[in-house]
């Protein structure tokens, strides 16, 4: 028998797995599926099962009980549940009980055991499919079904306990097949399709639809023959016989159909078994006399006492009447017989013989015994009743799983759609700053070269104001050789100093890349500008020094340059000492010199260009009486 793993999760454990889990089982239990019998629907008419009396509410007690005759090791019970059609067009459960109990016992032990008990909170309906008891082999001749609180009747709204039927399996053989049924009520009066009897009569309201093997149609025998025609089949050897299904032939596929489902079946026929293949020494196993219409089913499951045959005869005895279709030709057929011997089927695949010659090529005999019928491969009645049950429960589980992972699938879809704004706005974000920071550093050198080119006015514009001074001088003095040579040394020198200046801030306008290399740029300046004066200057740091952003190299430069020019201009020193040294934290630029002295306050020029460096600056007297004017910059990890 197949057994496949069910799982029953919670919504809550659902939620706890990955997605790749979710889809994983949802994979899993679409392959199970196509593995399952399906839900074939029987129509037409026939039995229908047991139905209690109704009553007004739902907490109504009634039960239903079985005697099996012996005991036996009990391994499952299937409950069958009554099934209706809602005006959906679907089909679901009817009657079938919300708190009820399997309850096992023997001849000496009436009270019996509680196998099982389950409640609404079980979430046994709804559902269609058998509900499956296992019972653990425990030792019984009898099971009652006690119902404790009943569920709606659909057509009138009153509670009643209905079910179609109940198998009792002790291994493969259902032990409660055509025993004596009893229950605490019998609506059997108004309709005669309910009876207790029938819960234990093998019919039931299912189709077998197996996912596997290939279609074979029913063999029906050619009309016009003797109207008391037999089948023999040869099992082989001879084996100990007790049940015989016999598979009718299948309803039509059209709506409404032709027959009611007894097409083939005879008014009268007799099982006969036989060691012997002329039947010389036949014995009846059973008559197959069908009374009415509930006396038929899609599997006519018939019992009868262990006997040891090898070859078996169906024998007509009285041919079906044919008034009721029409006056045509009776006809035998089947879609399939089995023969069971401790449990399995050994008619499969064996030699089928008749009393007639005629035969139909479309409807062979072997078709009798191959297994098969219109949906594929006949399953064992336990097997196909576990699938079905197997199934009810992966439909149950596949809508939950398909619910959470349309959750996930929507969610992020919605993360989706927010990491795309995000990356649009990021996006946008990042073309926005590279525009800001363009134009911020277009700003940088538009306002550096402005101040270049200022000082470069004021620079010259004092440089040729004096030089006009010493022009003025030198004509005064023209009949005054030696302050005539005096001025006009005093004139080249501040032409040459001038031109200098020119030079450099010309080349500092034009440059593409502003002071890429500080040091070389520092020592270039001071030795221009302090060409006539003992200067000296050291670097420490210099790989800190590289890493700093342009604006902040040229705004050093600058303070460094306007430093060089003020103690130039008055401080009237000698000697100029420079000491720069940077590391990851900060950056300190210190020039002393021997000079007079800071008279007031730090010139506005150095104040300004350090508050656009963003440093600290300070000034304080040397020790030879001059000026040390010290700037310290905090340095950032990437620089500043």
């Amino acid at each position: 028998m197949t057994v496949l793993l069910v799982d029953t999760a919670t919504a809550d454990s659902l939620k706890n797995r990955s997605l790749s889990g979710l889809e994983q089982r949802l994979l899993e239990i679409d392959t199970h599926l196509s593995q399952l019998a399906n839900y074939g629907l029987g129509t037409g008419i026939g039995a229908i099962g047991y139905r209690s009396t109704a009553h007004e509410t739902d907490n109504h007690s009634e039960w239903i009980e079985i005697d099996f005759g012996k005991i036996v090791p009990l391994n499952e019970v299937m409950l069958v549940p009554a099934i209706r059609r809602d005006t959906g067009s679907r089909f679901q459960a009817d009657g079938f009980p919300l708190h009820f109990r399997l309850v096992a016992g023997t001849d000496e032990e009436r009270e019996g055991q509680v196998v099982a008990e389950y409640t609404d909170m079980d979430k046994v309906l709804p559902r269609i499919a058998p509900f499956a008891i296992p019972c653990g082999g425990i030792l019984a001749s009898w099971i009652r079904i006690e119902a404790e609180q009943l569920s709606l009747r659909a057509f009138d709204d009153l509670y009643v306990f209905q079910l179609s039927e109940i198998l009792a399996f002790s291994s493969e053989a259902n032990v409660a097949l055509h025993k004596p049924a009893k229950a605490s009520s019998n609506m059997n009066i108004e309709n005669p399709g309910w009876d207790a009897r029938y819960v234990v009569d093998g019919f039931m309201p299912y189709l077998m639809d197996a996912a596997e093997g290939n279609q074979s149609v029913a063999y029906l025998s050619p009309p016009d023959i003797d109207p008391t025609p037999s089948l023999m089949i040869d099992l082989g050897q001879s084996f100990p016989l007790s049940r015989v299904h016999l598979h009718v032939v299948d309803q039509s596929d059209t709506l409404p159909q032709a027959f009611l489902g007894d097409f083939g079946i005879p008014k009268h026929m007799r099982i006969e078994g036989a060691n012997s293949s002329d039947f010389s020494d036949a014995k009846p196993l059973l008559d197959l006399r069908p009374e009415t219409i509930y006396d038929m089913g899609p599997i006519m499951m018939l019992a009868f006492p262990e006997t040891t045959v090898r070859y078996l005869r169906f024998k007509v005895l009285e041919p079906t009447p044919t008034a009721l279709y029409g006056g045509i030709a009776p006809r035998m057929g089947f879609a399939e017989i089995e023969v069971f011997s401790k449990g399995r089927n050994i008619a499969l695949n064996k030699p089928v013989s008749t009393s007639f010659k005629l035969s139909a090529p479309d409807r062979p005999l072997s078709n009798l015994t191959d297994g098969l019928n219109i949906y594929g491969s006949i399953l064992p009645i336990r097997e196909w009743l576990t699938q079905l049950a197997t199934r009810h429960e992966f439909e149950a589980e596949r809508p939950r799983i398909s619910e959470e992972l349309n959750q996930r699938y929507t969610r992020q879809k919605k993360n989706l759609t927010r990491m795309s704004w995000l990356a649009v706005l990021l996006a946008s974000g990042t073309i926005i700053t590279m525009l800001v920071d363009r134009i911020i550093r277009q700003r940088a050198i538009y306002r550096t070269r402005e101040r270049i080119a200022a000082d470069l006015h004021d620079e010259l514009g004092a440089n040729i104001h004096a030089i006009g001074l010493l022009g003025d001088l030198a004509q005064a003095a023209k009949n005054s050789p030696e302050k005539i040579d005096k001025l006009l040394q005093r004139m080249r020198a501040l032409t040459e100093r001038t031109g200098a200046a020119a030079r450099h801030c010309t080349n500092l306008l034009e440059a593409q890349g502003l002071y890429e290399d500080l040091v070389e740029d520092m020592r270039r300046t001071s030795a221009r500008i302090m060409a006539d004066l003992d200067h000296t200057i050291s670097f420490d740091g210099e790989e800190v020094l590289k890493r700093l952003k342009p604006r902040k190299r040229i705004d050093l430069f600058l303070f460094y340059k306007e430093c060089l020019i003020n103690v130039l201009r008055h401080s009237g020193a000698t000697r100029v000492t420079t000491q720069l040294t940077a590391n990851s934290k900060e950056l300190d630029l210190t020039i002393t010199d021997n000079g007079h002295g800071l008279i007031g306050e730090i010139p506005s020029s150095l104040k300004r260009r350090a508050r656009l460096l963003g440093a600290q600056m300070s000034s304080e007297k040397s020790e030879t009486g001059g000026t040390r004017i010290c700037l310290s910059l905090k340095l950032k990890k990437f620089g500043v």
